[in-house]
């Protein structure tokens, strides 16, 4: 059996939408660059600065919490669509 000839697997849909994962990845993107500069105010001894970016990981993370939770929410309902309906 050639390559070409091979039946095609069904792959596992994963059951979030677009939304939930520019969430995830925009989150974990920014909180990255929070962490580090909030390092930065630290050692520089900026506590504005400390403080801002404490603020924004805080958000990042409750924002990659509530798409996780989504995708959960929609894994549980047995909804395997992606959101593009």
């Amino acid at each position: 059996m050639t390559r070409h000839n091979r039946p095609e697997r069904e792959r596992m849909s994963a059951p979030s939408t677009p939304r939930d994962v520019v969430h995830i990845r925009l989150g974990s993107f920014v909180l990255v660059f929070a962490v580090a500069l909030g390092t930065l105010g630290l050692v520089a001894g900026l506590p504005l600065l400390t403080a801002v970016t404490a603020v924004v990981a805080v958000g990042a993370i409750v924002d990659i919490v509530f798409a996780v939770r989504r995708q959960a929410a929609r894994e549980r309902e047995g909804d395997g669509s992606a959101g593009f309906e």
